[in-house]
């Protein structure tokens, strides 16, 4: 029988790149000290992000932690205070284990609105302070067609940068124009061809389907544009219209049934082109080329290893809390909560966060993994957490096997069928918790 959108969730619902999401984080009381939040934590191996809440322009779709520019001396202020919390959260891991980090990541905002001797010292932060070997790590930076200059790409592969990511959105201008992302596309070949100059093994490009005006002719034009690079990496994102972006002001009905159609049709065809050109899918989102060499060591996992993130809009996560700095969207609550960031002193106990009990850490190893391509060892979860997950999440599961959405994998593995990855920012949100539900209702947008 042919399944129609309409018997369907609406496919494009809630981005699960982390779980729970921010929204759903509180005020910690009373607030926790690091050192006893790290105290009997596993240290090896680790994730390091350090964030960087500038860019020289706000896009159209955009929600991330960031401002627009930085005035006077912001940017320093920024990186003493960054450097006062790498100094305390160093500390705070103790001498007895050294923490050995596996990968690390410089994201935004855009990292590279820093100058380049600004770099430096963000690369001196993360090497000297936290102990982060970045020349024998995975390290990627994310980076944006104006910032990509020759002096921060220097800087950034003599460092030891393995992967630098560049946010296209799309190579058509007046597509880029309807994202509020105003660009021409000779800086962005100029961008790219800079990136492919320079040392760094792994380039990403992003692209973005569903923007205004975007024709499945348009989005071929620019799939092909960024497959000239033959990028390692190529991530496909469908636009979304949040509150309080730019995009939010414009008449866009939230049942746009047509919209989701479109977007769904637009990431087949690109799927498939990917598909075709040498790629391999390995989320939603993320394809990678068949013959790309590897990033760099990296003995890392997300559902069971812990991050330390630095800066004012990064998260950590320990086996039990995951916690961060107040989170906002707006221009004026995000410029308030950076200045109070760098102004801040005592780094020494978690703000804003959520404890994780025994379910939430079932549903976070779950979508952690049943999101991506390779999809959940049966095995490894229940050495984890001494049950199955058709035990603990029996509708769920059932549902989406109703759905076709579960590949015939058999008893070992549960991986997502081409269609249920098609749809998996409608899956993730219905494996979130009540709890995780309410608090994320409740959560005043500002």
């Amino acid at each position: 029988m042919t399944r129609t959108l309409a018997r369907l969730p609406r496919p494009y619902q809630s981005y699960v790149y982390a779980y729970p999401h921010k929204t759903a984080y509180r005020p910690l009381e009373p607030r926790p000290a690091l050192r006893e939040v790290w105290a009997d934590e596993p240290r090896d191996p680790l994730s390091l992000y350090l964030h960087i809440p500038f860019c020289e322009i706000r896009c159209g779709f955009c929600n991330l932690f960031t401002r627009v520019g930085a005035p006077a001396d912001l940017t320093t202020r920024y990186l003493d205070a960054l450097a006062r919390q790498a100094e305390t959260v160093r500390a705070c891991l103790g001498t007895a284990e050294s923490p050995r980090f596996t990968n690390a990541a410089f994201g935004g905002g855009t990292p590279t609105f820093l100058d380049a001797g600004e770099l430096r010292r963000l690369c001196d932060i993360a090497e000297h302070i936290m102990g982060a070997d970045l020349r024998a790590i995975g390290f990627s930076v994310e980076t944006s067609p104006a910032t990509a200059t020759a002096d921060r790409l220097a800087v950034l592969t003599e460092r030891g940068a393995t992967r630098i990511s560049l946010g296209v959105q799309s190579f058509d201008e007046n597509e880029s124009r309807a994202a509020v992302r105003p660009q021409r596309r000779a800086d962005v070949e100029a961008a790219l061809a800079r990136i492919r100059e320079s040392a760094v093994d792994h380039l990403n490009i992003d692209l973005i389907y569903g923007i205004d005006g975007q024709t499945p002719a348009s989005w071929r034009y620019s799939l092909d544009a960024a497959l000239a690079w033959r990028p390692e990496e190529i991530y496909l994102y469908p636009l979304y219209v949040r509150p309080l972006t730019g995009l939010s002001r414009r008449d866009r009905a939230a049942a746009d049934l047509a919209w989701d159609e479109q977007r769904l049709r637009l990431y087949r065809e690109g799927r498939d082109h990917l598909l075709a050109h040498g790629y391999e899918q390995r989320s939603m989102r993320m394809f990678r080329r068949l013959d790309a060499p590897a990033a760099g060591p990296d003995d890392y996992s997300c559902q069971t290893d812990g991050m330390i993130g630095l800066g004012c809009g990064a998260r950590s996560y320990t086996r039990g809390l995951h916690y961060s700095f107040d989170y906002a969207v707006s221009a004026q609550q995000v410029r308030s909560i950076i200045d109070s960031y760098a102004s801040t002193t005592d780094f020494e106990h978690a703000v804003n966060g959520r404890v994780l009990d025994a379910d939430e850490t079932r549903r976070r190893h779950l979508l952690q993994s049943i999101l991506r391509a390779d999809g959940l060892s049966v095995a490894d979860y229940r050495a984890r957490f001494g049950t199955g997950p058709h035990t603990d999440f029996p509708v769920e599961l059932e549902l989406l096997a109703d759905r076709g959405w579960l590949a015939d994998t058999g008893p070992a593995l549960l991986r997502l069928s081409p269609e249920g990855l098609a749809y998996s920012d409608a899956i993730g949100p219905e494996f979130f918790s009540p709890a995780v539900r309410a608090a994320m209702a409740e959560y005043e947008l500002r």
